[in-house]
């Protein structure tokens, strides 16, 4: 398995305390779409960091050797909708404890 942590970086810093209404839709479509990810098994963990910089979302993805984030990512609502939001994505070198193979 390969593991990646993902960044979602909002479109301003004062997000999501003057969230529009149409960027609280995405949004809502955005929590929707990354459980389905973590229900599939994708998905280690993900949510809202609150750093006093400013905001932002975390997720930890684990994909198979063989797997990619960029097509999970593209098909985030936030990005899909063409709002600002953005993705930094690292690849990580370890977890640990490793996950457990059955």
């Amino acid at each position: 398995m390969k593991h990646y942590c993902c960044r979602l970086l909002a479109p301003r810093s004062t997000f999501p305390g003057d969230m529009t209404p149409a960027e609280a839709a995405a949004m809502h479509e955005h929590v929707g779409y990354w459980r389905e990810r973590m229900r599939e098994g994708k998905v280690v963990v993900f949510g809202p960091v609150l750093d006093p910089a400013g905001p932002w979302g975390l997720a930890v993805l684990q994909l198979p050797d063989d797997g990619e984030p960029g097509a999970l990512i593209d098909h985030d609502p936030v990005i899909r909708a063409g709002i600002g939001f953005r993705f930094e994505i690292h690849p990580m070198q370890a977890v640990l404890p490793e996950p457990s193979r059955d």
